[in-house]
């Protein structure tokens, strides 16, 4: 798709939309943001998404004939019903379908992470130091865990939609129990909540990430230190099982606990020790898009 290109990032408490010049130059033609106010639940949502629609139509004097959208969740594939949405109501709905029969468009769903993975891919740090780079591995490591997958500029779903889903690996056996029934998935390891649950367990002290990765580079707090290194060797450990399975030209890391330089350093000593190779050739790099990469990545999924 060469011209303007729609995209719509829904979350569960606001919903952004952006229409950009196109793929080749993402210049925001309008950007916008409304409440979703999802406790109104599931066709309140759907109006909602609407009702942006309407109103970028109305500031752009366009219209639009394909949206792509990044949702909470995925969009299953076979049943066609979203499903793994931390917006609960969304879950089971035919979510394209509805809105297609609403505003007579087309939809693309893709979930966050593969969102955030397509935007870093077309226009943020792949692009900048790795551009020829067929395939990306973008994380997404904050409240939860996730991941996605883009393989010549275009997201990969997967047969059942769940491509890039690394935060259900199991990392610990028997660890600790995660919502999706399991136990020492990767998000109860290396998430922002679990590093902080981490501390508190063998400091017997509540703080913030933030302030946990502050006194771990002030060096005075030795529960701080073991919980940063603890956390960067089981990201290594996580890594290492994408490296080995996909061998990506770059990886992306994006998220509160991306940020935490020590994963750069100590995290990616971590990697090499645990893949199956004698070194580590792949970048593992800071994004560049902040949090424009959700809605710009939506739009990018209606360019495939």
């Amino acid at each position: 798709m060469a011209g303007p290109l729609w995209g719509i990032d829904l979350g569960g408490t606001k919903m952004e939309g952006v229409i950009l010049r196109s793929l080749q130059g993402p210049t925001p033609l309008i950007r916008k943001r409304i409440d979703t106010e999802a406790e109104k639940g599931y066709d309140h949502i759907l109006q909602q998404i609407s009702r942006l629609i309407n109103i970028m139509k109305e500031e752009s004097g366009l219209q639009p004939q394909k949206i792509g959208m990044g949702t909470p969740g995925v969009l299953d594939p076979v049943l066609q019903g979203m499903k793994n949405c931390n917006t609960l109501v969304l879950n089971g709905k035919p979510l394209a379908k509805d809105l297609e029969a609403i505003t007579q468009c087309s939809f693309v769903l893709a979930n966050d992470a593969n969102c955030f993975a397509l935007a870093e891919t077309h226009w943020g740090v792949v692009k900048e130091k790795v551009p020829g780079a067929r395939v990306v591995f973008g994380i997404i490591m904050g409240t939860g865990v996730g991941g996605g997958i883009v393989i010549d500029g275009k997201v990969w779903n997967g047969k059942h939609g769940i491509a890039g889903e690394w935060g259900h690996n199991i990392l610990i056996n028997d660890g600790e129990l995660c919502y999706c029934g399991k136990r020492g998935c990767v998000e109860t390891v290396i998430s922002g909540p679990a590093t902080e649950k981490f501390y508190q367990s063998i400091s017997n002290k509540k703080l913030s990430l933030k302030e946990i990765v502050h006194n771990y580079y002030a060096g005075n707090d030795p529960a701080a230190i073991e919980t940063i290194q603890r956390l960067c060797h089981y990201f290594g450990k996580a890594v290492s099982v994408i490296t080995n399975l996909l061998d990506p030209d770059v990886i992306v890391v994006g998220g509160g606990v991306g940020n935490i330089d020590a994963l750069y350093t100590d995290g990616i000593t971590s990697i090499k020790q645990f893949i199956f190779n004698d070194r580590l050739d792949t970048p593992v790099l800071k994004p560049a898009l902040g949090d424009s990469a959700g809605v710009f990545g939506a739009a990018a999924l209606a360019g495939q």
